[in-house]
């Protein structure tokens, strides 16, 4: 019971900052302003039971995917660290998350829970890579049953923030959300890092 829950919360811990909560509720105030409040909860709904979608389905294929491109666990933390690192870097210096072109499309549809927001702005590259080496880190049925769990977690408190979050952008303005970001940047940044270094002392060995 003591692996299942180090396995859970090592994952959680680590997905979170990559789903990165707080530019996810930022740019869901933004694509949601003229939304009647019962839809921004609906959407908001929709876009966690999204991200465990994507995110599980990669859990559970995550071998898979691995023995058919004869990718090895340290390519794909390297490669991963460098997706992480980069966001985080991203996050630091902020840029606009989407293209104008997608910006405008988005406002226009009447579903943004699987895209934009799902997909890429929660469940995107880094997260995906991160749940990739996650389940063949810990190929178990244990651990693969405690990576589950703590993606179906995660799924909720992005469902439950984008739900009901929404006044704390107002509240804390575009300087507060902007500060809380780079703060979360960081973090991102050091996981991206620590990601590449594992890689790198697992392919030494």
């Amino acid at each position: 019971m003591s692996t299942f829950i180090t396995i859970f919360t090592t994952s959680l811990l680590a997905l979170f900052p990559i789903a990165n909560p707080a530019g996810a509720l930022a740019a869901y105030a933004g694509l949601t302003g003229d939304f009647a409040p019962h839809e921004v909860r609906r959407q908001g709904l929709r876009t966690g039971i999204n991200v465990g979608i994507i995110l599980i389905s990669f859990a559970v294929l995550g071998s898979l995917i691995l023995d058919v491109f004869g990718l090895s666990l340290p390519a794909i933390q390297i490669a991963g660290g460098f997706v992480v690192a980069n966001s985080g870097l991203g996050m630091l210096n902020p840029k606009r998350q989407l293209s104008q072109e997608e910006n405008d499309h988005a406002r226009i549809k009447k579903d943004i829970s699987f895209t934009p927001m799902a997909l890429p702005l929660v469940a995107g590259p880094g997260a995906i890579g991160e749940v990739i080496g996650l389940s063949a880190r810990y190929p178990s049925l244990e651990g693969r049953g405690a990576l589950i769990l703590a993606i179906a977690l995660l799924a909720v408190i992005i469902s439950a923030l984008l739900m009901w979050g929404t006044p704390i952008v107002d509240r804390l303005g575009p300087t507060g959300i902007g500060a809380l970001v780079r703060v979360i940047g960081f973090l991102i940044l050091c996981i991206g890092v620590e990601l590449m270094i594992h890689g790198i002392t697992t392919l030494k060995l």
